[in-house]
């Protein structure tokens, strides 16, 4: 890995932990990929994962979209908000992380956060007229959105 990789990497990184508060709003170290592997691992906070969901109107309102980015129901959520001191579990915080770092770089990509958030929800001709918030609950689907998305960026749409 070069340099430029490897701080388009920690950059990618601290705009994720951003849409949960940084370092702080997670508790956590989030410096290398290896501090991020450990955070999912002892779970994203509750609270971290509050923050992230109130930026998101769309998703939010949505409880299909809901549970295809964070792999949990609203009402799981609702537990995770009522005690704010219980953190998601490995799987879920995976899933969740993984979706903040798609909307974090569609973000980059499209210009702003809303409209990653309205093109996450919208077919995709590039993903074969999927939604790619439909493709986010395997690693092979969201590795499609993250391709898709660097394909976007190179302007390369086909």
């Amino acid at each position: 890995m070069n340099t430029r990789e490897t701080v388009g990497q920690v950059s990618e990184t601290i705009d994720v932990a951003m849409l949960f508060g940084g370092a702080k709003g997670l508790g956590h170290d989030v410096s290398s990929p290896i501090a991020v592997h450990e955070l999912i691992l002892t779970g994203i906070p509750g609270a971290a994962l509050e923050r992230l969901v109130k930026q998101l109107p769309a998703i939010s309102d949505n409880s299909d979209a809901f549970e295809k980015a964070f792999g949990m129901s609203e009402r799981t959520y609702q537990r995770h908000k009522a005690d704010r001191t219980k953190v998601l579990s490995p799987e879920q915080s995976s899933r969740t992380w993984n979706f903040a770092r798609l909307l974090a770089k569609a973000a980059a990509v499209l210009g702003a956060q809303a409209e990653a958030e309205a093109w996450m929800l919208k077919p995709a001709l590039g993903l074969e007229g999927h939604r790619p918030i439909d493709l986010l609950a395997t690693a092979a689907g969201s590795d499609l959105v993250r391709e898709y998305l660097d394909r976007l960026d190179y302007g390369v749409y086909a």
